[in-house]
């Protein structure tokens, strides 16, 4: 599998109710960052790790979104945005950004208001097990009282999602390599969440799911203790992405 035969979906898409009160008129992933908006520095890390196509599903404030990515000019990479009418969670806007898109060799999916500077090589070759059906990336954490955990077997198999515990512990960064025949298994057009409802389906189900593990930086700007430091979490990690 090569990255070229893979589609990134961001989720972009949230009402960021806890820090709405910092960005009026402006959504969560579009907070001002070291120059540019969050989103656009995911944008660029996907670009960075050869990523040509990306959609950005969008909700709250739509408008700003796909009005600044009309403008901006990242090369080699194809962008496109597509507006949930109604929210549809983190599953349901990524089913809804996929409608009429060509089936790639897999569908990567990350969270427009989170990064993590992690290589993707491993994650990728994951799916060179015909066997796997999914791929979860982790981020090893001293302190992963704030996140959820992966709880995972000795082969890496996703056994379940734990809740906020303190510790050490490898979070969910909230980046999944999907097979598209996982697909078929969901209802369209209806909301969905990721961790609450689909996982723990393709769980039930016997689909076979892996996690992969890495220490990397990673920074979640959702929460007004989280957003200011996104400007050093950028500039310190600048010389990772495509300025």
């Amino acid at each position: 599998m090569t990255n070229d035969k893979i589609i990134a979906v961001v989720l972009a898409g949230g009402y960021g109710t806890r820090i709405r009160h910092l960005l009026p008129n402006v959504p969560k992933p579009m907070a001002l960052v070291a120059g540019k908006p969050f989103l656009e520095w995911v944008v660029r890390y996907l670009s960075q790790q050869e990523i040509a196509k990306i959609i950005i599903s969008t909700g709250y404030l739509g408008e700003v979104i796909e009005e600044h990515f009309q403008t901006v000019s990242i090369p080699d990479i194809q962008i496109r945005c597509c507006r949930e009418t109604q929210p549809l969670g983190t599953a349901g806007g990524f089913l809804n950004a996929t409608i009429g898109e060509p089936q790639p060799d897999a569908w990567l999916v990350l969270n427009g208001d989170s990064l993590a500077f992690a290589p993707l090589g491993n994650l990728i070759e994951t799916l060179s097990n015909s066997t796997i059906d999914g791929a979860i990336l982790g981020v090893s954490m001293s302190d992963a009282s704030r996140y959820g955990t992966l709880v995972s077997d000795e082969e890496e198999m996703l056994l379940r999602f734990a809740e906020k515990k303190s510790g050490a512990g490898v979070i969910n960064a909230g980046v999944y390599l999907l097979r598209p025949t996982l697909l078929d298994t969901l209802p369209k057009g209806v909301s969905l969440s990721f961790e609450r409802e689909v996982f723990p389906r393709w769980l039930e189900e016997g689909r076979r799911l892996k996690t992969r593990a890495i220490a990397a930086p990673f920074l979640d700007i959702g929460t007004p203790e989280s957003l200011p430091q996104a400007e050093a979490f950028i500039r310190q990690n600048g010389d990772r992405l495509l300025l």
